[in-house]
């Protein structure tokens, strides 16, 4: 049984292996859950997949290999020979039990009947009684069935609680943050406002129990940032996951300034798009400011005319004394890593011509506004 499960998983691109399967089969084996399948729904979930992105495809492919089933110990009775049952069976009666199945017909008619019951049940078909004992909706989502177990309307794994961590998919704000942490390089900097207990236990030990308190500066993630965000034009479509990632950014990178452009890099950036014809920034003073460990990213679906990038005086906005191309290879220069992050989908990427020339200049960092397309863009920058 477990066997065809790991292979659905396979199939549904999780990257499940033998051994987490026969870490799987030792839980089993201790009995840690038995013949209910959502406990064995979070058991295998816990034990076979070990990233959250993936958490959706195993529901999916749950869904699929189990679907029908009531719980396990159906499932396991359909594997199992009858006849290995009924000798099993016949074991734990004494005689006189025999003696009294063979008076009403015999196992087999026994069998027969326990089965036209449960169908009864399964189709809803019970005694009035029963239904009455069952709730308003008799075996809706309120009611409980005879055995007072709860019902449930909808199984857990069929609610895709986590569709927004499926790494195919544009991002939320929550998904960001996941992707972005990626990005990290933790240090304790700063004041000493996070209490110490294990060296605290360690010093009040050593003074003979007289409580010595120990405090230490926090973990912070340490990685400088500069976000470049294109702002207006045919930007405007991805307002929202550009809002997503600038609050995502701003919450897992306390190194973090952002600035915006239009379409490309020029002379100038702006911290205001309102204010952006009034107080721009030299973009040269963005080059001498900042230390070249800073992470660049720039996030733009890179959609212009070609000679916006090759040619001076080809913004749309003012005129540039020298081409963006120019300046994107200022940035190079200057800074360690510069990845471009594109919300325009993947697979529209070789039509454009500026695409490809953004691409180029960016050494084919440009990475695609999904899940997988941030993790990749971020391993990037920590190389």
């Amino acid at each position: 049984m477990l066997i065809n499960f790991f292979m659905e998983l396979k199939k549904a691109r999780i990257p499940v292996s033998i051994t987490e399967l026969m870490h799987l089969l030792e839980v089993l084996k201790a009995r840690l859950v038995y013949a209910d399948i959502d406990e064995f729904y979070y058991l295998s979930r816990m034990t076979l997949v070990k990233d959250e992105r993936h958490y959706d495809k195993f529901d999916r492919a749950f869904s699929t290999y189990f679907k029908g089933l009531e719980d396990l110990a159906s499932l396991l009775s359909s594997l199992i020979p009858d006849e290995y049952l009924r000798r099993e069976f016949e074991k734990s009666l004494s005689k006189e039990d025999l003696e009294k199945i063979e008076g009403l017909g015999g196992l087999e008619k026994l069998i027969e009947a326990f089965k036209r019951e449960v169908e009864k049940e399964a189709r809803g078909e019970g005694d009035k009684k029963d239904k009455e004992g069952k709730g308003k909706n008799g075996r809706g989502e309120e009611g409980d069935d005879k055995r007072g177990k709860k019902r449930r309307g909808k199984r857990q794994w069929d609610k895709r609680d986590y569709k927004a961590y499926d790494d195919n998919i544009e991002l939320g704000t929550r998904g960001l943050k996941i992707s972005l942490r990626r990005l990290r390089k933790l240090a304790r900097t700063g004041a000493d406002d996070e209490f110490d207990i294990g060296n605290t236990i360690d010093k009040t030990a050593k003074n003979g129990g007289l409580l010595d308190i120990v405090m230490r500066p926090e973990r912070r993630n340490t990685v400088k940032v500069l976000l470049f965000l294109d702002n207006g034009g045919s930007m405007d479509a991805h307002v929202r996951v550009c809002e997503e990632l600038f609050s995502a950014a701003r919450s897992e990178f306390k190194h973090l300034e952002t600035y915006y452009f239009h379409n490309f890099i020029y002379d100038g950036v702006w911290k205001e798009h309102r204010r952006r014809m009034n107080e721009r920034i030299d973009t040269f003073d963005i080059l001498h400011k900042y230390s070249h460990d800073y992470k660049v990213i720039f996030v733009g679906d890179a959609t212009m005319a070609p000679y916006e990038i090759t040619h001076s005086g080809g913004s749309v906005e003012h005129w540039n004394e020298e081409a963006g191309a120019i300046w994107m290879q200022r940035l190079q220069d200057t800074f360690d890593k510069v990845i471009w992050i594109n919300p325009t989908p993947q697979d529209t990427w070789e039509y454009s011509t500026s695409v490809a020339l953004t691409k180029k200049l960016v050494e084919d960092q440009m990475f695609p506004l999904t899940i997988r397309g941030i993790e990749e863009g971020m391993n990037a920058l920590s190389k």
